[in-house]
């Protein structure tokens, strides 16, 4: 019968192994978590879709891929079509929009 506190050499590798398993799980759970919830929460448009502009407006809506954008509405110039709420280009054009003749404009106030 043992009456010390020292604990045998073959616990302490088990349990190191056991706290390292435990934190590479923790550590895969929370990047996974942070990929998936950063990549899709904020997307303009879901899967399938296209973001498209109001005419002479900061407004907009999402059109499925393959079709037109509906009267009144164009799509965005290619390089400037935002992806995300909050990028680049959306706060961009939330201050201008496309005029009649398809030139960049300073949007109205409204």
């Amino acid at each position: 019968m043992r009456t010390d506190n020292r604990v045998h050499p073959t616990s302490l590798a088990i349990s190191g192994r056991r706290t390292r398993s435990v934190w590479g799980l923790a550590l895969a759970c929370v990047t996974a978590a942070l990929l998936v919830g950063c990549s899709a929460e904020d997307a303009q448009c879901g899967g399938g879709e296209y973001p498209v502009m109001t005419v002479g407006s900061t407004g907009g809506a999402c059109v499925s891929n393959g079709e037109d954008p509906p009267e009144g509405y164009v799509r965005y110039p290619e390089g400037k079509v935002p992806e995300h709420v909050g990028d680049k280009w959306d706060v961009y054009w939330s201050t201008h929009t496309i005029d009649e003749k398809g030139d960049i404009i300073k949007a109205p106030a409204e």
